[in-house]
């Protein structure tokens, strides 16, 4: 395959992908399946063997998409399978998101990134790139600590000069404080 047909073939899988992942987030957002803890579990818990693959999938698809809230599927992550093993797949799901988010921006730009982050989100954050080690810190921190866009973060990331090991480096250490906190919210809540 030459490289015109690869990169055909490349962005029409990314589109197909994005658009299945959209019509998955408006079904869910529409039916209150993302904000509702009790609908998500049933979801879930009506899968049977396969509930561990659709929350992985879930994961995946709450931090491409950053409008479902990541906290509620986490927590609802803990009541399904438990604080460990919604650990693992939540760090599964994220992970690969995290590296799709990267990704998309790092091959779409600029331009892609502005139509799926919010206007003020992004100016807020644009500007810490263009300082370096200050960003790679700043987003080291986001990635450890709960509460920051850390989703938006990873797409912002694609768009620098950071290297991708530098890039899985920092999240696969620093994605499981944030992790751990859901779940022990979770635990509590």
């Amino acid at each position: 395959m030459n490289s015109k047909a690869m990169k055909y073939v490349t962005n029409g899988t990314t589109v197909l992908f994005l658009a299945a992942m959209a019509v998955f987030v408006i079904y869910g957002m529409g039916t209150g399946l993302f904000t509702n803890k009790q609908e998500l579990q049933l979801l879930i818990g009506t899968a049977g063997i396969l509930a561990p693959l659709i929350f992985i999938l879930l994961q995946i698809t709450q931090v491409v998409f950053p409008l479902i809230p990541g906290g509620v599927t986490c927590l609802a992550g803990v009541f399904m399978f438990g604080p460990f093993w919604s650990f693992l797949y939540s760090y599964i799901g994220i992970i690969i998101g995290s590296f799709i988010n990267f990704y998309l921006a790092r091959r779409y730009g600029q331009n892609f990134v502005k139509r799926l982050v919010a206007a003020d989100v992004y100016d807020k954050y644009m500007s810490k790139i263009n300082s370096g080690r200050k960003f790679d810190l700043m987003f080291a921190a986001a990635i450890i600590l709960p509460g920051f866009p850390d989703d938006v973060l990873c797409m912002l990331a694609g768009l620098t000069e950071m290297k991708i090991t530098k890039f899985a480096l920092i999240l696969l250490i620093g994605r499981p404080a944030s992790l751990i906190f859901y779940s022990a919210v979770g635990l509590i809540g």
